[in-house]
This record gives structure tokens, sequence and C-alpha cells, in this order.
């Protein structure tokens, strides 16, 4: 008989019951969507943010260190130590190796030019363009082009392996290079592949292969910094923590999460007398971003979970008043509140496991819209995902159901019967 009551409601109120369907499959739809992206949207967004550059710098670890006496600072006036190239390939080498997206390293090395006639000092920068790497049997490629994507180059990028140059736009308009001119610097011709626009400090300066400012120092092997990029996760309480602070199975936690001073002491160990350090305006930014991307996909996930158990408590409240007459006629053989009330928990069940599942296979197809449409790559549903969603209609539509159907146990069968409320 229970069960007849549900399948005859479903029968007998196709309309009503598809209209609530509708409310909750809509609401789950969205809530589907939000939540999947929002399990997957971490890295998704951090390879977005990677286009602001790198978000750990690597310097030698004699640069960290500062020498006072009487408030005097003892530090000699050097441009300091300098760090192996050698070494740069262990990058590679870290726990999160995989995290790491690119490296550039730098060596500034002050030089002169020739032109019309006359000398003038230039910083010359050596990096990587897009330079090969082997570490063990992983073969990479990294450099400017992967940690300075806003870099943009009027010409063609030099060879790492060559000895043309990039002239930044400012001291190109200076000089009146263009690309395929022939460069005279500290007595030694370079071409000049490409006017390079970066919107810094490198429109004043000579952008050539590492190797190449190396030669003009007289010292091979010599990198001055070196720019990192990683995917991590933004910064917490926990990931505030002093490290020598921690032990055990904590700091294994605090080691073993890409946080960005996580990784900067990985880097550190990796790479022999270095110290690295995040850059806290692009860490903190990218946090920033994600707590708010984050904050307001919880808020529209909300939104249409309330939206759907109005419409569900609208539809109870409406099919309630038109079944009074059966709820009273039901108490009148004797039913209980108990029962009165399981019924229509049945049916607002039934209701929301049916809208669940429709509404989890329409978010799971708009959540690989939105990240196809956005991050240019799919959404990952993890299966746990399909439980906890029908979970959440099912509390979406007790929610919406509640009040209606605590009027309905407390209808007096007499009044309910003769149609009065």
């Amino acid at each position: 008989m229970f069960v007849r009551l549900v399948y005859e409601s479903f029968r007998r109120q196709q309309r009503r019951k598809l209209l609530a369907g509708a409310a909750i499959t809509l609401g789950v739809t969205v809530a589907t969507a939000m939540i999947a992206v929002a399990t997957d949207i971490g890295d998704k967004i951090n390879r977005e943010l990677r286009t602001i550059g790198a978000n750990l710098v690597v310097t030698p670890q004699e640069d960290s260190l500062d020498v006072e006496l009487g408030g005097v600072n003892l530090k000699p006036p050097s441009d300091g130590a300098f760090l192996n190239e050698a070494d740069l390939p262990k990058i590679k080498g870290i726990f999160w190796h995989n995290n790491i997206t690119g490296f550039a390293p730098m060596l500034p090395v002050t030089a002169a030019v020739e032109h019309a006639g006359r000398r003038q000092d230039a910083t010359l920068l050596g990096t990587y363009f897009a330079k090969q790497l082997k570490y063990g049997t992983e073969v990479f490629t990294t450099g400017v082009r992967n940690t300075h994507p806003w870099w943009k180059v009027s010409g063609s990028w030099p060879n790492d392996d060559s000895g043309d140059v990039l002239v930044g736009e400012r001291l190109a308009a200076q000089l009146d290079n263009k690309p395929g001119d022939t460069l005279n610097i500290s007595g030694r011709q370079v071409k000049v592949s490409g006017i390079l626009s970066s919107g810094g400090a490198e429109d004043d300066e000579i952008v050539a292969p590492l190797s190449l400012a190396q030669q003009f120092l007289g010292k091979p092997g010599a990198v001055r910094r070196v720019y990192v990029s990683a995917l991590t996760k933004p910064e917490d309480a926990f990931a505030r923590r002093d490290p020598k602070s921690l032990s055990g199975a904590i700091y294994d936690r605090w080691y073993c999460t890409p946080y960005p001073q996580a990784i900067a002491l990985q880097l550190t160990e990796a790479i022999p007398h270095s110290n690295a350090t995040q850059i806290r305006q692009v860490s903190q930014n990218e946090g920033a971003v994600l707590t708010r991307i984050e904050g307001l996909i919880f808020l529209i996930t909300l939104a249409a979970l309330f939206a759907s158990a109005l419409a569900v408590s609208a539809a109870m409240a409406t099919t309630i008043f038109e079944r009074r007459a059966e709820v009273g006629l039901m108490k009148a053989l004797g039913a209980g509140k108990l029962i009165v009330a399981s019924v229509f928990f049945a049916e607002a069940a039934l209701l929301a496991l049916l809208g669940g599942i429709a509404g989890f296979g329409i978010g799971t197809v708009l959540a690989h819209q939105i990240g196809h449409s956005i991050f240019n790559s799919d959404i990952a549903i993890p299966p746990v995902l399909l439980p906890v969603i029908l979970a959440i209609a099912v509390i979406v539509t007790f929610a919406g159901s509640a009040a209606a159907i605590r009027r309905a146990v407390k209808l007096d069968p007499v009044f309910a019967l003769r149609g009065e409320l």
C-alpha cells in the first residue's frame, strides 16, 4: 500500500512533480558543475596565473648573509657570488619537480656598445631562451619563453647555442637597431636577431644567450640568479609555520605540500650554496585570486541550491493543499503522523534521486564545457562526486519540503475531509 501511494502520487500529479524535479535538476546541475570546477580549478588557475611570471627566485647563499658590526654593514661591495650552471638541472630532481613549469637563469654583465663612433655602457643580460636540458632520463626545455611569456620579440628569438642577441626596444631606438643588424659589443660583432619589448628594465638592455654573457664576464658556468615558475598552493596558517619548529609527521606534511615556502626549501637543498625565496607579490596575488574565485563558486552553488529549495517548497505546499482530503482520510483510518510524513518524505526522496541523477549528468557536461571554453582542457569528475551530489539533492529537497510536510501531519482529519484547513 505504501509503495502504491507513492506511485499514484507520481502518476496523478505528473505536472507538479515534473516542475519540482526540474527545479531540483537545475540546482543540482549548477552544483555539480561548480563543485567539479572547484575541485579541479587549483592547478588550472595556477597554470593560467603562470603568465604573471616566475614566483620563486634562487640566488647565491652569500647574497643573503649580512654581517654588521656596530651598525656598519661589513658585506663587501661586490656583485656577489655565483651559482653553478651545471647544478640547474637538479631543479627537476626535487620532490615537486612536476610542479616546476620552467626556470630561467640570469647573468647581467656590463658591456661597452660602440655606436656612431662613440662608446656607451649597457647591460648585457645572459639567459636561456628555450634551452634543452636533461636530468636523469628526463629531457625538458626551459627558459624565458616559459617563465616570461609577456616578452614580445619583433624578429626572431636567438638560438641558445648561437651568438645572436635581442636588443631592448628603448635601447634599439637609441642605437637605431633593427632585426638583422650587426652590433659591436666590447669589440665583438654580434647579430641582432630581434627587438625585445618587455615593459621592464630589459627594454634598456641587451639580452643574449647565457654562454655569451659568461664569455664576456670571463666566468664559464656562472649564474647570478634563477627565476623559477612553479605551481603552488596558496598560503594558509599552516604554510606560514617555521619548518624548523616542526618535527615528525607534521614536518613531512608541510614538506610534502606544494606551498611556495616548501618548494623554495627544496630548491635550496637541491642547488648547492643557494638561497631560494618566493616572490611575494606574485605568490600572494595568486592566492588572493584563487580564494576569491573559489568564494564566487561557493556563492553561485549556494544560490542555485537555495532557489531549488524554494521551488520544491512551493511545489510541495501546493501538492499537500490539493491532497488534504487524502491526508485526512489516512489519519481517519488510523495512520499516525510518522506514516503520513514518511509518505511525503519518500516522494521527496525519490524526486531528489531522479533529479539528482539527471542534474549530475547535465552538470558533468556543463563542467566539461566550462573546462574547454575557459581553461582549454577537461575538468576531471571524481567518482565520489555522484553520491555527494545525490546527498545534496536529498538534503535540499527535504529542506524545501519540511515546512509543508509539517503542516500536513498537523492537519485535523475532520476539517481536512470537509475540505477545510
